[in-house]
């Protein structure tokens, strides 16, 4: 049996639910949610699995275990996606694993454990600014002052909560700490070219990169772009540019560190006027924390010193840091093997961006493994793309897992 083809038509199937068609955005608690929703839970059960909505939104699928009292095992992904996206970021670690426990209600085999296929409701963040949320709700780390969040069309959580079905105050019933909870593990496509590189279809992520998020204001004086000379300007953007140049060599510099200036605004924006403010954003990622809370500092450090030496004022704030989230040693392993049973060189490789796996090590030991994406390893675009050949792989990699699996 091979289950590339119809993992992608799936996936082609679950694409035309978007909100800004031909582009795909699918963001939480709204219709096209609840499209793929449904057509996420009806392939759940097809795959003879107990399947329906939770509390918040995220559709669940449950094929039991062969013998009663046994612990769960957690597999799955996320259904929404970011604004353009492409179409296999969260959704191919859904796909993949239901595809999993059909071929095994097919075989009419019930493993050791129960397996749950999760597909969170919001990851990505896009309409209410927190990320992670159906995920942390079941890792006990969901934050009640969410609900009160708006979109941008000033509905609260709360409210499209009401409005989908969900029981806004039903996230406690969803932790899953102190439960029967064996492991946690998610397939999803790499995001990134190091499997296209290095030609290999998978690899085991060894752990998911700790993010710093700054906002840095700079602060200079306004002028004539005419009438004033070149060696008295306190320009606000040529210090800021110098200052993001600096980040980059910074990063560049070590290895295991990237950092990222996604966002910048210069006023007042005139095409005569030497820029007075300018805000932009610093992200700061390492696969462990060290690296990171060392680069914050030090880049602190440097823009200080620029500031200075241009006449500037400098505004920091930190406003966002997560610590790195290692994967269990144990299940690494079992995964490398897996990964050799299906005769591939195994590759061990950190994780940049963020998953609903790095929230779960408070409930149970986690893994990942990645499948390579084609088109340099783009993601987050319309580009994003997955041969039907690594999807089958991939999943039988994961079914040997699920076959072979041994609690850490």
């Amino acid at each position: 049996m091979t289950f590339g083809s119809d993992i992608l038509a799936q996936a082609e199937a679950l694409s035309k639910f978007t909100e800004d068609a031909p582009r795909l955005t699918r963001t939480y608690l709204t219709p096209q949610h609840r499209a793929a929703g449904d057509f996420i839970r009806n392939l759940m059960r097809e795959a003879r699995m107990a399947a329906d909505y939770d509390a918040l939104g995220n559709v669940v699928g449950r094929y039991d275990a062969s013998m009663p009292g046994a612990p769960d095992l957690i597999t799955g992904s996320h259904m929404d996606s970011v604004r353009n996206a492409g179409k296999y970021d969260g959704l191919f670690g859904i796909l993949s694993a239901i595809a999993c426990v059909k071929d095994l209600a097919r075989r009419g085999l019930r493993l050791p454990c129960n397996i749950e296929v999760v597909a969170f409701g919001d990851e990505e963040g896009v309409r209410f600014g927190s990320t992670l949320l159906g995920s942390r709700a079941m890792a006990g780390s969901f934050d009640p002052a969410w609900l009160e969040r708006k979109d941008p069309r000033g509905i609260t959580l709360r409210k499209a909560l009401a409005d989908f079905g969900c029981d806004p105050d039903g996230w406690r019933a969803l932790d899953r700490r102190g439960q029967e909870v064996a492991a946690y593990i998610e397939s999803h496509i790499e995001q990134g070219p190091v499997l296209l590189e290095e030609g290999l279809p998978v690899g085991v992520v060894t752990s998911i990169a700790g993010a710093s998020r700054v906002r840095v204001t700079v602060t200079g004086l306004a002028g004539h772009a005419g009438t004033v000379p070149m060696g008295i300007r306190r320009d606000a953007l040529t210090a800021a540019s110098e200052m993001i140049l600096a980040i980059e060599s910074h990063c560049r510099s070590r290895a295991g560190l990237v950092g990222t200036v996604g966002k910048i605004e210069a006023l007042p924006g005139a095409v005569n006027v030497i820029p007075q403010d300018v805000s932009f954003t610093i992200d700061l990622r390492s696969g462990t924390d060290a690296p990171r809370e060392a680069a914050v500092e030090a880049v602190h450090v440097t823009l200080d010193a620029i500031a200075a030496r241009r006449g500037v004022k400098l505004a920091w704030e930190q406003y966002f840091d997560s610590q790195a989230a290692p994967c269990n040693a144990a299940l690494q392993a079992q995964l490398a093997q897996s990964i050799m049973r299906q005769g591939i060189k195994v590759r061990r490789l950190a994780s940049g961006a963020g998953h609903d796996a790095m929230v779960f090590p408070p409930v149970c030991p986690t893994a990942m493994l990645f499948v390579r994406c084609g088109n340099g390893g783009i993601s987050h675009h319309p580009d994003e793309s997955l041969t039907a050949e690594d999807a089958d792989i991939a999943t039988r990699v994961l079914l040997d897992f699920l076959e072979h699996f041994v609690p850490a």
